[in-house]
Formats: structure tokens, C-alpha cells, sequence
């Protein structure tokens, strides 16, 4: 069973008060690449890996979507996505996305953001997620970039030049690497992005657009903190189909 970092108190109430669970989506800077991705919701059904407070769910039924089906490992998580949720057309459910399994041919587009990075066998979540899809199906997903799942451990630093720089710490070292993130010791797993890209294409996958997010000056004038994501990826975002 995945690490369930997201039910212990302090860490959750660290996380209750970032900027993309006080304001949902408007308050992740990533959202806008993000809808750039994602096809035409009319009529499809979804389902929402790791669907946290539930703001991409019910933003997936007023684009269209005809159910949603949210997972994530959290009871604090799914508590709030079902307190603010009122449309019976989506459905929260716990789910461990590292032992999930799901009904063939179930769903016309699986979406998650910033979850993949839990996962110990990414390539086995892949599998899974290509059976659950209908023939030209969608997945769309974010997660950490490895580039900066490698410079977790480390520390601005200033090179000769005084320009501050973000070292990169065992990047072809894949496996766990913990992080102090509210509470210490959250694990996550990286890998490389071959290895990512690879596993889509190795299952059946057809990728059809990788982004690495980088703010707009228009974003970095309106969060200042903004412009370190110009020295290195944070999020990397996929588009793929069956």
C-alpha cells in the first residue's frame, strides 16, 4: 500500500492552505497548458486518478462529462470532494492507485494530476489504465518532473557568476527519494523522463504532446516565487491515447 501521507493532520493542513486547494484550479499556474490537452469532454466518461478535493471532477461535468469517477488514497481527500460535491453524476470512491484495478473499456478518458509520482510500478498503473479505455481513448496526466525530482534534495546555490542555480542530484538513479514537505519524510518514486515516456509507449500508448510547464511573464508579475520554475521543470504534463 501506497504511503497515505495526505491523512496525517499536520500534512494535511499544510496542504489545505497552498494556493490550488484555496482557490481550485485558478490557483494552480499549470491549468491553463493543462485544458490545452485534454479533448472534448461532451458526453465522456472519466476517471480522475488521485482527484484530491474533487475541483478537476466537477470542472470535467460543467465542460460536459456525463459521469466522473473520483479515486484517491485519502479519506481526508474524498471526505471534501463529497462535502462539496453535489452532483450525483460524480462518484468518489478510495482507491490505492498502486494496486488499482478497473473494468474494461469503462471510460473514454483518464485524467490525474500530480499523483503519478506516489507510484511504485508505473508501468503496471499503465497497464491498467490502457485496458479501463475505449479504443482512442485519452489519458492526460501532470507529475513532478524528474528534473525536479532530482533537485529535490538540493539547495539553490550561487555559481561563479552569482547567479543562482538549482543542482541536479542523481538523475539516472531511479527509485524512492523522500522529501520534507510539511512533514518529513513524504516518499515519492523517480523516474526519468525516458522511462515515463517509454512506459506509455511500451503499453499501447500513442503520445500525442508532452509539455514541460514554465510560467508566462504575465504569471510571474502576478507570483513573484513563480520565476524559480524558469531555472528548472516542476510539473511535467503528458497527453496520450489508446
Amino acid at each position: 500500500m501506497a504511503q497515505n501521507i495526505y491523512d496525517d493532520p499536520e500534512f494535511f493542513l499544510g496542504y489545505s492552505q497552498i494556493p490550488r486547494q484555496v482557490h481550485g484550479l485558478d490557483g494552480a499556474p499549470e491549468w491553463r497548458a493543462i485544458q490545452a490537452l485534454l479533448p472534448d469532454l461532451n458526453g465522456k466518461r472519466v476517471v480522475d486518478l488521485g482527484c484530491g478535493f474533487g475541483w478537476a471532477s466537477r470542472w470535467m461535468r460543467d465542460q460536459g462529462a456525463i459521469s466522473v469517477l473520483g479515486l484517491d488514497l485519502s479519506k481526508n481527500m474524498i471526505e471534501r470532494a463529497r462535502a462539496s460535491t453535489t452532483d450525483a453524476a460524480i462518484e468518489y470512491r478510495m482507491a490505492d492507485l498502486n494496486t488499482l484495478e478497473l473494468a474494461e473499456k469503462a471510460f473514454d478518458l483518464a485524467y490525474s494530476a500530480l499523483s503519478f509520482h506516489y507510484i511504485q510500478d508505473f508501468g503496471r498503473l499503465m497497464r491498467v489504465i490502457y485496458q479501463a479505455l475505449v479504443p482512442n481513448g485519452h489519458l492526460v496526466f501532470t507529475t513532478e518532473h524528474p528534473i525536479f525530482m532530482a533537485a529535490t534534495h538540493a539547495r539553490w546555490i550561487n555559481d561563479e557568476g552569482g547567479r543562482k542555480t538549482w543542482p541536479v542530484n542523481g538523475y539516472s538513479v531511479e527509485g524512492e527519494r523522500r522529501t520534507n514537505w510539511f512533514v518529513e519524510g513524504v516518499l515519492k518514486y523517480h523516474r526519468t523522463l525516458g522511462t515515463t515516456l517509454n512506459a506509455l509507449i511500451d503499453t499501447g500508448f500513442e503520445i500525442r504532446r508532452v509539455e514541460e510547464f514554465a510560467p508566462t511573464p504575465g504569471q510571474i508579475e502576478e507570483m513573484p516565487q513563480l520565476v524559480e520554475e524558469l531555472e528548472r521543470p516542476m510539473i511535467l504534463m503528458v497527453s496520450a491515447s489508446t
